[in-house]
């Protein structure tokens, strides 16, 4: 089910003053920025080891980025989880009965598939991801 830890997505206003900390202070380097229109969403992508860390901008001021900024503030957005095979793991979830945000896989970032488990349940907003192949 759960291969490793996928990345660490941070919700932040603007890609570009939020990076200086990554590139400039710890000396890690963007290799991509993505715009995902359907998430209303720009990432910036910071490969760290075999994981990675988002920087998530939001392409529209109600878009959810947008929203959780506005509600909590910048920083921790989620952590994203990669499995092999996405529609057997939210199977197996939702028959734990864990609330889930999406019971269907969804495109996002490099057009992985991702689906969203819901918070109150876990604690924190967990996205499993299955890359494309």
């Amino acid at each position: 089910m759960i291969q490793k830890v996928s990345h660490i997505g941070i919700a932040v206003k603007s890609i570009e003053e939020a990076s200086k900390l990554y590139t400039d202070v710890l000396g890690l380097k963007i290799t991509e920025i993505e715009t995902v229109p359907d998430q209303k969403v720009k990432i910036a992508i910071i490969p760290v080891g075999e994981a990675r860390i988002e920087l998530l901008e939001s392409t529209d001021p109600d878009g959810p980025i947008a929203k959780h900024i506005a509600n909590r503030g910048e920083g921790l957005h989620h952590i994203a989880l990669q499995v092999d095979d996405i529609r057997a793991s939210l199977e197996d979830i939702q028959k734990k009965e864990i609330p889930l945000i999406d019971k269907t896989p969804r495109i996002g970032g490099g057009h992985a598939l991702i689906a969203f488990l819901h918070p109150k349940a876990t604690k924190a907003l967990i996205e499993l991801t299955q890359p494309a192949h």
